[in-house]
C-alpha cells in the first residue's frame, strides 16, 4: 500500500499534472516500465535504455515489426564496398534536432566519434573495428565509415547508435566529458518524444512530451499521445494492482505468467503476447570456484528443473532454449540437444567436482531482480533441487543495475545471476558473439567470464566473413562448443507478456525494443 501511496504521489506531483485544463484535454499515457539507470543513450545497454533510444532519439537505421526488420530511418541509402571495410550513409533532407537546429553528417560523425571516446555500452559492438578517426563528414549529407577489418554485423548493430546533438553537448561539457554529466538527466536528440527535465528522478519519473515536427511526420497515426508519464513500479504485485485500477496504462514486458490470467479476466486491460528473441538465463562466473570446474557446472546444468519451470510456473507460454541463441535466429545447430533435468546426474557431477576439490560445500549466491518475479520464482525452485544433490543456494535480493555494475571484475561479479539477454540488434553476435568471446569480458553480457581459445577463433572468424553460409556455419560450431563446456543454465526463448489498458490502441511490438516506441500510440478516450 505504501507503494501504491508513493505511485499515486508522484503521479499527483507531476508538473503535467498541474496543467492547465485546456492542456489536459487527453488524460496522460502512464507507462509503468521500467527506467535506465541514465538517460545518456551512449553509456547504457539494456532493455530499459531502449526505451529512451526509441522514443528520445533516432539512428541511421532502425528495426520494426516482429520478425524484425532492419529499416532506413535518418539514413535513406547507404554504400557498402566490395571489401566490407568503407560504409557510406547518405541522410534524409530536412532532418532537425528538438532543439531546431538541422542535423549534418558532421553531427552523425561526432555522434560516433563521442561513442567510440567513451567506450562504454553500444561501443562494444564498434570498437574491434572502428576508429574515430575513420568516421568521416564527406558533405552535409553523407557520412562514411572506414573499418579496420570486415565487420559483417556492422549494418544491423546500427540501430544501436543514437545520433546526439554536438552543440547541446559542448555546451553542457565539464572537462572533456563529451557532456555525459548533463545528458545522465537531460536529451539531446531528435526524436518522436521530448523528456521533460524538470520532472525526471532517476529510475522514479519521467515526462515525454510529444515533438510535433519529427522528422518521419504523424501522418501514420492521427491521434498520437502528447503526453507520457514513465512510472516504474518496483513490486510486481503493485505494477499488476495499478494497472488493474487504472493507475498506470502499461506494466514492463515481463508480465509473470501467474498474473496472466488476472490481468486478461478485467474488462479494463489486456495482455499483449508477442514472440520475442529474449533468452532467460542462469549465468555463473566461470572464474570463482567453484565454477571454475566443469563438472560443477554440468551438476547446476542438470539440477535446473526446465519443465517445473516452463511448463508449470510459466503455463507454457515459453519455448525451451537449448544454448544461448533464441530457437528463432539463423546460426544455430539444427541437433543441439538441451540440458535434460536430472537429479541423478546433477548428484554425480557434483560428486566427481567434489573429488577435483571443488568447493560445493561454500554457500552459492545467486543474485535476482526483486522488481521481477520470475528472477525469484527460478531461484527459489533452483534452491529447492540444489539442496537435493548437496549444494546450498543463497538468493540475494538486488537490482539490474547494482548486478551489471558488479561485472566489470570477475572478483565482483556474483557466483550466479538471473537474467535474459534481449534482441538489441539482430544477428548472433548479439548473443553467443558478445556472451562467450574473451574480449567482451568486464562487460555484463560476458559476465560469465568463459573463456576458450577455439570460441573466440570461431566468433572472430563468423563476424569479419562476408558469406552468410559460411557465418552461419561458423557460429554453429562455436555454439556447440559453447554448450558442451556449459558456462552458463539456458532456459527458454520468451514471449513477450505485456499488461495494457484496452484504452491504449496501437500498440507494436518488436523484439528490438520489447514493444516500448511510443509514436504508434493512441488512447481511446
Amino acid at each position: 500500500m505504501r507503494l501504491r501511496a508513493a505511485l499515486l504521489a508522484a503521479l499527483l506531483l507531476s508538473p503535467l499534472a498541474a496543467a492547465p485544463p485546456a492542456a489536459a484535454q487527453q488524460r496522460p499515457l502512464v507507462w509503468g516500465d521500467t527506467l535506465p539507470a541514465t538517460l545518456d543513450p551512449h553509456a547504457v545497454f539494456d532493455v530499459p535504455s531502449q526505451f529512451i533510444l526509441l522514443n528520445v532519439y533516432d539512428g541511421l537505421y532502425r528495426y520494426q515489426g516482429n520478425p524484425p526488420q532492419l529499416v532506413p530511418w535518418l539514413a535513406e541509402t547507404h554504400t557498402t564496398s566490395a571489401d566490407g571495410l568503407t560504409w557510406q550513409f547518405t541522410l534524409r533532407e530536412g532532418i532537425r534536432f528538438q532543439d531546431g537546429s538541422p542535423m549534418t553528417a558532421e553531427d552523425v560523425a561526432w555522434s560516433f566519434r563521442r561513442l567510440l571516446a567513451m567506450n562504454r555500452a553500444p561501443a562494444a559492438a564498434f570498437t574491434p573495428v572502428l576508429k574515430a578517426e575513420n568516421v568521416t563528414a564527406v558533405d552535409a549529407r553523407t557520412v562514411r565509415f572506414v573499418l579496420s577489418q570486415p565487420y559483417a554485423p556492422f549494418l544491423s548493430a546500427m540501430p544501436l547508435v543514437a545520433i546526439v546533438n554536438p552543440r547541446v553537448l559542448q555546451a553542457n561539457e565539464k572537462n572533456g566529458d563529451w557532456g555525459a554529466e548533463w545528458l545522465a538527466a537531460n536529451a539531446a536528440g531528435s526524436g518522436a518524444y521530448r523528456i521533460d527535465p524538470a520532472t525526471y528522478r532517476p529510475r522514479t519519473s519521467l515526462d515525454l512530451e510529444r515533438n510535433p515536427a519529427h522528422f518521419r511526420g504523424w501522418s501514420e497515426n492521427p491521434k498520437p499521445v502528447d503526453l507520457v508519464r514513465s512510472r516504474p513500479v518496483m513490486e510486481t504485485s503493485t505494477r499488476v494492482l495499478a494497472l488493474l485500477r487504472g493507475e498506470i496504462d502499461a506494466t514492463d514486458s515481463y508480465l509473470p505468467t501467474d498474473q496472466v490470467e488476472r490481468v486478461e479476466k478485467n474488462a479494463r486491460t489486456r495482455v499483449a503476447k508477442d514472440e520475442s528473441m529474449r533468452v532467460f538465463i542462469l549465468r555463473m562466473n566461470n572464474r570463482k570456484p567453484p565454477f571454475d570446474n566443469h563438472d560443477a557446472r554440468l551438476c547446476f546444468a542438470h539440477a535446473f528443473n526446465y519443465p517445473g519451470f516452463n511448463e508449470i510456473i510459466l503455463k507454457g507460454l515459453v519455448v525451451r532454449n537449448a544454448g544461448p541463441n533464441p530457437n528463432n535466429l539463423w546460426g544455430n545447430p539444427e541437433d543441439l540437444a538441451p540440458y535434460a533435468y536430472d537429479l541423478a546426474k546433477a548428484k554425480a557431477h557434483c560428486d566427481r567436482a567434489r573429488a577435483a576439490g571443488a568447493p560445493l560445500g561454500r554457500e552459492i549466491e545467486v543474485h535476482i531482480q526483486s522488481e521481477l518475479e520470475q528472477t525469484v520464482q527460478a531461484a527459489q525452485m533452483f534452491q529447492a533441487d540444489l539442496k537435493r544433490v548437496g549444494v546450498t543456494l543463497k538468493i540475494v535480493p538486488d537490482t539490474w543495475a547494482g548486478i551489471t555494475g558488479a561485472t566489470g571484475r570477475p572478483e565482483t561479479t556474483p557466483d550466479m545471476w538471473v537474467h535474459w539477454v534481449s534482441a538489441y540488434f539482430i544477428d548472433p553476435e548479439n548473443w553467443i558473439g558478445q556472451m562467450y568471446d574473451s574480449r567482451f569480458h568486464g562487460t555484463w553480457k560476458a559476465s560469465s567470464w568463459y573463456s576458450n581459445p577455439q570460441v573466440d577463433a570461431l566468433l572472430a572468424r563468423a563476424r569479419t566473413s562476408l558469406d552468410q553460409a559460411e557465418r552461419a556455419r561458423l557460429y554453429a560450431e562455436a555454439t556447440k562448443l559453447v554448450v558442451a563446456d556449459s558456462p552458463d543454465i539456458w532456459v527458454y526463448n520468451t514471449v513477450n507478456l505485456r499488461g495494457l489498458s484496452k484504452r491504449v490502441q496501437g500498440y507494436s511490438f518488436s523484439p528490438v525494443g520489447s514493444g516500448g516506441e511510443l509514436r504508434t500510440l493512441s488512447l481511446a478516450d
